[in-house]
């Protein structure tokens, strides 16, 4: 690792191109601060690596806020997502930081700089030098909303030597499921709860998806949402929908909206629609309220953040991103949340759990492909007695998964922290 800093670093600088955030603070990832910052030792440190993780985390923070009244927070991450994100979550007196690097400098002048009394990483985030670190210091280590798939459960016993004693020096894994618990436990961790899943616990934003429910009265045709996209399904997706000429007529000519995973991607993906033939408007070209050229356009990209809860309210059905290559699936929790029907593919294991009770409760629908996926939708679009039942029953079921966030918090708070080895 120590070698590989000077790569990481020139790879970070290089990514700053694109998103000017990955160069500012770079001392932080080596664990290093101004000299007269002497922040007091107690902090409540909360690692969400990227952004899905920040948004999760902002359900236990606030639920840690109500268990304990003037909690200062020590919130860290490692994307420009994620931190983006993470702003928001701030209140006066706590701070933000990159991880450092997993070198035992960096974790160590981390660990001294800030004192925190525990720390919570959130659900894949094991580090073999700070759990090392961590444990010589004596500081409770909690995996929050812990998930680990029986992919990636394979791929960490090629690295058993590192991984194994990081797993065996956290202090508390509060896992989703009892599978996930199941496999954390063989891999090492020595105790382990199932406490549910916090993304049931995140706050939909209501401004949000008034306003994707407002342009949809606006548009006047139903929507198709390609829901956080991966590199390859917008090529199926739009390859089968110039298929479907007789099918679009016959739905009422739908909009078809994608939304890539990352931001990087928005403008290959735009060119992509283009070349399709379709005639493109970005979200980023207007502000409130869609020009009528959007109006008339065939597609949209979603090329904005954090207004997912917008696209899931102007959508009549989702396409769930990433299940339908072999990458594990989104976060269809969210889509649940805003009411969404959703059609997924066949791989989610990334959220496997989540999915078939979805699946159960009728709030979404597996399909073997995306044209399948596609054809389903555009069916949908024309049965809205159909559409509307799915939707209550998606709202339905995220109400009846919340609670995750209060069980996590009083697990954490109780941890003290341990004398130094």
């Amino acid at each position: 690792m120590r070698l590989l800093t000077p790569a990481y670093l020139l790879r970070l600088w290089l990514r700053g191109r694109a998103e000017p955030l990955y160069r500012r603070f770079l001392r932080q990832r080596l664990g290093i601060y101004p000299a007269h910052e002497h922040p007091r030792p107690g902090w409540v440190w909360v690692h969400a690596v990227s952004l899905g993780e920040t948004r999760a985390a902002a359900a236990l923070i606030d639920a840690l806020r109500r268990a304990q009244p003037g909690l200062r927070l020590l919130l860290s991450h490692s994307t420009a997502t994620g931190r983006e994100a993470g702003v928001e979550l701030l209140r006066n007196g706590d701070a933000q930081v990159w991880l450092p690097f997993d070198t035992p400098g960096s974790v160590r002048r981390f660990l001294h700089h800030w004192q925190p009394g525990v720390g919570v990483l959130m659900e894949t985030e094991i580090w073999p030098c700070l759990q090392a670190e961590a444990a010589r210091r004596g500081l409770p280590m909690v995996l929050a909303n812990a998930r680990l798939s029986a992919r990636s459960q394979r791929r960490g016993e090629r690295l058993r030597a590192l991984l194994h004693p990081a797993a065996q020096r956290l202090s508390l894994a509060l896992a989703q499921t009892e599978a996930d618990a199941e496999r954390l436990r063989a891999s090492g961790v020595p105790r382990v709860q199932v406490a549910g899943n916090l993304k049931f616990d995140m706050t939909v934003d209501a401004v949000l998806l008034a306003r994707g429910q407002a342009w949809h009265e606006t548009l006047g045709r139903p929507v198709i949402l390609a829901a956080v996209t991966r590199e390859g399904e917008e090529a199926l997706l739009l390859k089968a929908w110039q298929s479907q000429g007789a099918a679009l007529k016959a739905a009422g000519r739908p909009l078809l909206l994608i939304v890539p995973r990352h931001p990087q991607r928005f403008d290959e993906v735009a060119q992509a629609i283009s070349n399709a033939g379709l005639r493109l408007a970005r979200r980023s070209q207007w502000a409130d309220v869609p020009d009528p050229e959007a109006l008339a356009a065939d597609a949209w990209l979603g090329d904005s953040m954090r207004e997912m809860a917008l696209y899931y309210g102007l959508a009549d059905v989702a396409l769930l991103g990433g299940s339908f290559a072999p990458l594990g699936g989104q976060n269809l929790i969210e889509a649940a949340a805003c009411g969404c029907p959703l059609l997924m593919g066949p791989h989610t294991f990334n959220f496997a759990q989540a999915a078939e009770l979805a699946e159960a409760a009728g709030a979404a629908r597996r399909q073997p492909d995306l044209a399948q996926a596609l054809s389903a939708a555009l069916h949908l679009c024309q049965q809205p007695d159909d559409a509307a039942a799915m939707r209550q029953r998606a709202l339905a079921f995220a109400q009846g998964h919340r609670g995750a966030a209060t069980r996590m918090a009083a697990d954490i708070l109780s941890l003290e922290p341990a004398p130094r080895a």
